[in-house]
């Protein structure tokens, strides 16, 4: 992770987030925040509030100021709170993704070797949102006096950065490899049907040109440089 991009770089960095996992992180200064800022929406649409069924509170209020952080809303288009990426997120730890039912978990393991060994931790994924949150914060507070999500959007982002960099040491838990996974399921969240919590109204999908679930699109594949002129279909049959 390098300099900062720039607003307009965005879009470009969300859409090549489709076809690979991004190496570098998009960090937006002097955005505000606020831990639940979905709640407004939802009122505003006479919906209901999510309520998280594996997160804590606390845990839940790293999650929303974090995501917000990696992908946050601008002239582009909507961020991560906007499109309910939490939603998905804790959604997600309650399937046997989250349980690491396909997982190996058995021992030995070998934290500190490269990645050519794969996964070398006793975790499923729920469990390191777990244990990493309540980490990450207790670390936070001794470097910064408070929690990661009370901290100011600048030091936030450098706080990620060193996750990023594996330059914050918490016992049994590679810090790099939960900012490897807090970022993939955030983009998972962000670009995912809306069925499973995220990419709420499919705005994702809206931004990039993206037809989601449409039965037949073939014959604008080879039109390039025009914009398909339809908006997207949600698996469920539901249109933008």
């Amino acid at each position: 992770m390098s300099q900062e991009p720039t607003p307009s770089s965005r879009r470009g960095f969300i859409k090549g987030s489709l076809g690979a996992a991004a190496s570098a992180v998009v960090f937006m200064k002097n955005i505000p925040t606020s831990p639940f800022p979905e709640a407004h929406a939802a009122e505003a649409k006479d919906e209901p509030v999510y309520e998280p069924t594996y997160f804590t509170a606390a845990e839940w209020t790293f999650i929303h100021a974090a995501v917000d952080r990696l992908i946050p809303s601008n002239e582009d288009g909507p961020g991560a709170i906007d499109l309910h990426v939490p939603e998905f997120i804790d959604r997600q730890m309650e399937t046997d993704y989250g349980h690491g039912a396909r997982w190996y978990l058995q021992g030995p393991f070998h934290p500190d070797s490269d990645f050519t060994l794969g996964y070398q931790m006793k975790y499923s994924p729920r469990d390191m949102y777990r244990v990493a949150i309540a980490g990450i914060d207790s670390w936070c507070r001794s470097q910064h006096g408070n929690v990661f999500a009370a901290l100011a959007g600048g030091t936030q982002d450098r706080v990620l950065a060193q996750l990023q960099k594996a330059e914050i040491t918490l016992p049994d838990m590679k810090t790099n490899e939960f900012f490897i996974q807090l970022l993939a399921n955030t983009k998972e969240g962000y670009f995912a049907d809306p069925m499973y919590g995220g990419n709420r109204g499919m705005g994702a999908w809206k931004m990039i040109g993206f037809p989601g679930a449409r039965a037949d699109f073939m014959d604008w594949v080879k039109q390039y440089g025009r914009v398909y002129p339809l908006p997207p279909v949600s698996i469920q049959g539901e249109k933008a």
